[in-house]
């Protein structure tokens, strides 16, 4: 039994294992760009939601960054028919399994799990590998199951090392070349790996706007509370020595 627990504690360590180190880019989020959002919910719906679930996230809740019923059953509402439901797939987890070795995890919450400067990194990072069996690695989660549906997007890269001195030693660089490019240049597809992140962001909590400006209303109020506490209390205290 004790070995047992002792292996759970050390899960989230070896799930992380192969990244640590791993050098990420700041990704340019900002949940109040609508129309960002907006593009990365229909990138999704088109490339994330055939394997991974969402099943915290209703299709209604997108009328908060400005879409309207019409509009998310035309471009966004593959897998179900009512706007009241859930971000669901089709493919049972046990068919998951056997064709990705695990079932795809839920997205609801990946942005708060993995950090936006991770996801971004990550779906930018893949590249052509012949040893795994999708045919894809990555330079952030190495030797990753997931295959890399954006490629035509992006197109192909290959990890070419090169070797280089520092310090008096020889050490080795990676560095990933496009050598097949997709239907986007790459500044392209990073504004689009963008707004697919902003959307996976705003997914994780949308109602977080909200509860920010709500907070600025508190933190003010609390500050002229605390003045009229202080003086209250100044009037109540200044005949007793």
């Amino acid at each position: 039994m004790k070995k047992f627990l002792m292996t759970l504690l050390l899960v989230p360590v070896l799930a992380f294992a192969n990244e640590e180190g791993v050098k990420v880019d700041k990704a340019p989020v900002n949940v109040q760009d609508y129309a960002s959002i907006q593009r990365g919910a229909q990138l999704f719906s088109n490339y994330c939601l055939t394997c991974h679930s969402a099943n915290y996230m209703r299709y209604n809740r997108m009328h908060d960054i400005g879409l309207t019923d019409d509009e998310i059953k035309n471009n966004l509402m593959f897998a179900a028919e009512k706007v009241g439901e859930t971000m669901h797939v089709s493919m049972r987890p046990e068919e998951a399994a056997k064709w990705f070795g695990a079932a795809p995890p839920d997205l609801s919450v990946i942005s708060r799990s993995r950090g936006a400067d991770w996801l971004y990194t990550y779906l930018r990072s893949f590249y052509v590998d012949p040893s795994r069996p999708t045919g894809w690695n990555n330079t952030v989660f190495k030797n990753v199951g997931m295959p890399f549906v954006l490629y035509g997007l992006q197109g192909e890269q290959e990890l070419q090392v090169e070797k280089k001195m520092e310090h008096g030693k020889e050490v080795e660089e990676e560095k990933l070349v496009l050598t097949k490019p997709g239907t986007m240049t790459q500044p392209e597809y990073d504004r689009a790996v963008a707004d697919l992140v902003n959307y996976l962001v705003w997914m994780g909590e949308p109602s977080q706007s909200e509860r920010k400006h709500l907070g600025i209303y508190v933190m003010a109020f609390l500050a002229f509370f605390f003045v009229v506490a202080y003086f209250l209390k100044k009037e109540f205290w200044k005949d007793i020595h």
